[in-house]
């Protein structure tokens, strides 16, 4: 079994989380937030604001380390175990246009993005805010 280690920002202004649209392994479209892999050599942090600002465009500053999630996928038959440290961010300003594997950024209310995104564990992710912020 192969490890991989990523990082990601949920990003919050208000009332509302920044997702990106993007491809699953199979070229399926879905919602998500913006992640990726950490780096060698790389803090899981510093993997996580450099990510955001590609897949968004947005400079962002951390609030602070939100969740850790595991899960396992398959990636051409191997089985792999994934780690993503989510860190709970903060729009700076628009920076640039996202990376060309994302093809729409939106920002959308909690309740919806609960509605709209892809993976359980994403959605998850979203209840805790929508509970944080009641």
């Amino acid at each position: 079994m192969k490890f991989e280690f990523s990082a990601g920002g949920i990003v919050c202004k208000g009332e509302k989380v920044l997702l990106i649209k993007t491809e699953d392994l199979k070229g399926n479209p879905v919602w998500t937030f913006p992640k990726g892999i950490i780096e060698k050599g790389e803090k899981a942090k510093d993997a996580a604001l450099r990510e955001v600002r590609e897949e968004t465009g947005y400079d962002v500053k951390i609030v602070r380390l939100f969740d850790v999630v595991e899960y396992f996928f398959r990636r051409e038959g191997e089985l792999i175990k994934k780690s993503v440290k989510w860190f709970l961010m903060e729009p700076i300003k628009r920076m640039e246009e996202p990376d060309w594997e994302v093809s729409e950024i939106t920002w959308i209310k909690y309740d919806e993005a609960k509605e709209l995104l892809t993976y359980k564990s994403d959605r998850k992710l979203i209840q805790l805010i929508i509970e944080a912020s009641e």
